[in-house]
């Protein structure tokens, strides 16, 4: 069944925001007092951005978190049985609902322009597609028109989804560092965010004390800037990337601090379409520069229909399965069960902070192994997958068969979760769920070393039982 990529509906452009704004300084009889340094820089370093002005989107960090329904997409179980997918609300939404036009203006003294409050719903999806495609439209950014991209959903219960991209074989960055090694130092002389384009930036995306979202089309930036980015070479349609406090050099790792502004992302995208995903060095990041990856894909993902179950746990004399979900600091934890690797699965309760400290935490711990790790936010942030990947080190020790080396495909995020990114046409024309699932077991951990993740990420952080 092939996928067809459509133009997303936008809400609102930078350029129609400040034309607005024009607008309504006018019947003020006032005039907008434009400044030098105002998005006029896009030739220069991202390192040079202190001196610039960049639109800012500013989001509610008030921590409540309270989801009509957690799923999106169903299990398979589920499917089978007939439950629909996604909630009533997202699918029965009028366009109008989500064209909301931005309103009560009001003054933000630290800006030369009016902060305009949004409404939440949709409005930083909106904000995403319109600059993506600003700079889509621009032309001379994206290495190659992943619109081009032929994409089809392989036969079979899971739904692979099989793309041919061979631009991002041929141009996208090599990695520059070390496979073997989760944690490494942040080396300035290896491309990092700071030394991308300015004009790759679409705006920031920083928390704020209000009750509402608002924009800004133009404002300072601070040194805590969080930065979305285009990705110049990417996966799909509106793929990005979030660099938290971009200028001050974080490496690849996760913390509880970041995880959460992660999760808010996708909170304040609210769309089942927009995933974030994170890979960490050795289980294929390409930079050393801490970054989550987000795109859309108008199509469950594998992992998403994967059954869940009671996390295994180690006893004396071999490893047993707990009788019911686990509890860590407000958060159901269980394990895929009936998928092509072993990973844990974390369900928010009402709290995106108790979320973040559970998943950041996992991974710290990860990282203090030396265990390479993906992530995958679903969900709009109620639901993160955390998958420990052993598929560098299977490679190097000559485990993984002939046919999957010359495919060239190394599962990191996207492909842990089911969207299998091919460079080659021929492999492109016989990749089936056979295939797919042959080659992310070659990424998944045996049950042995999977009791062990367990043991490291949750049992030794438990606070209770249900």
């Amino acid at each position: 069944m092939p996928l067809t990529l459509s133009r997303a509906a936008t809400i609102y452009s930078l350029n129609q925001l400040i034309e607005q704004e024009e607008q309504e300084l006018k019947c003020l009889g006032m005039k907008r007092v434009p400044s030098s340094a105002a998005l006029n820089t896009p030739e220069c370093p991202v390192r040079k951005v202190r001196s610039s002005l960049l639109p800012l989107y500013s989001f509610p960090s008030a921590d409540g978190y309270k989801a009509k329904r957690i799923r999106s997409f169903e299990d398979l179980q589920a499917v089978a049985a007939g439950v629909p997918d996604i909630d009533d609300m997202y699918r029965h939404s009028s366009d109008d609902e989500l064209m909301m036009a931005l309103e009560n203006t009001s003054s933000d003294s630290g800006s030369s322009v009016a902060a305009q409050v949004v409404p939440q719903r949709s409005v930083l999806d909106g904000l995403i597609l319109a600059e993506w495609e600003d700079r889509a439209e621009t032309g001379g950014i994206f290495r190659y028109d992943v619109t081009a991209c032929p994409t089809r959903v392989m036969h079979g219960t899971y739904g692979f989804i099989a793309q041919l991209n061979e631009g991002r074989a041929s141009k996208k960055r090599p990695t520059e560092f070390c496979i073997d090694q989760v944690a490494q130092p942040f080396d300035d002389s290896k491309f990092n965010f700071c030394k991308a384009m300015q004009r790759e930036v679409l705006f920031q995306f920083q928390p704020s004390p209000g009750t509402s979202p608002s924009f800004i089309p133009s404002s300072p930036v601070p040194e805590s800037a969080n930065l979305v980015f285009i990705n110049v070479s990417p996966i799909e349609y509106g793929h990005v990337l979030l660099v938290p406090r971009a200028l001050e050099n974080l490496n690849q790792l996760v913390s509880p601090s970041t995880m959460l502004l992660a999760l808010q992302f996708a909170r304040e995208a609210n769309n089942p379409y927009f995933r974030v995903g994170y890979n960490s060095l050795g289980a294929y990041a390409t930079v050393n520069h801490l970054h989550f990856q987000a795109y859309y894909l108008a199509a469950p993902m594998p992992l998403e229909r994967a059954p869940t179950a009671p996390l295994s746990c180690i006893k004396s004399g071999g490893v047993h399965a707990a009788s019911k979900p686990r509890n860590t600091r407000g958060v159901t934890v269980t394990q895929l069960a009936g998928y092509a690797v072993r990973g844990l699965v974390f369900e928010a309760g009402d709290s995106l902070e108790e979320m973040a400290t559970a998943v950041g935490t996992a991974c710290e711990k990860l990282t203090e192994a030396n265990i390479p790790h993906n992530l995958m936010i679903v969900d709009r942030g109620a639901r993160v997958f955390l998958i420990p990947n052993g598929f560098a080190e299977r490679k190097a020790k000559g485990e993984v068969p002939e046919d999957i080396m010359d495919s060239q495909v190394d599962p990191a995020v996207f492909e842990i979760s089911g969207h299998i990114v091919l460079k080659r046409q021929k492999d492109y024309d016989i990749a089936d769920q056979e295939w797919a699932w042959r080659m992310l077991s070659y990424a998944s951990f045996s049950e042995e070393k999977f009791a062990h993740v367990v043991e490291l990420c949750v049992t030794s952080n438990i606070s209770s039982f249900y």
